[in-house]
């Protein structure tokens, strides 16, 4: 399973994203995660990017809800615990295990 990791360097949530993302690349050896730094809004445009870090599956943003717009910034994500930087290790376990 391909997973990219879509960030730009300002947004410091990122390498939340990349440890935990890193954490289950060690748990399953299907798991490849690979980085994609965006670093104008025009590639933000092309990629889809909806804010940093975005989680892609095979080309898939797994978090994307309809209607959520493209953005060169930082993003939020529900977790049990309130809006985070970052999705929790047991919600990336589940779009994972979904994808």
């Amino acid at each position: 399973m391909d997973v990219t990791l879509l960030y730009f360097e300002n947004c410091p949530s990122w390498k939340i994203a990349d440890e935990r993302l890193e954490t289950l690349a060690a748990e399953r050896a299907d798991l490849r995660v690979t980085h994609h730094l965006v670093e104008t809004p025009a590639e933000a445009e092309r990629t889809g990017f909806r804010g940093s870090p975005s989680i892609q599956v095979d080309g898939v943003d797994v978090f994307a809800k309809t209607g959520d717009a493209v953005a060169f910034a930082c993003r939020r994500y529900p977790t049990p615990d309130g809006f985070q930087g970052a999705p929790t290790l047991d919600q990336l376990r589940a779009v994972l295990a979904d994808a």
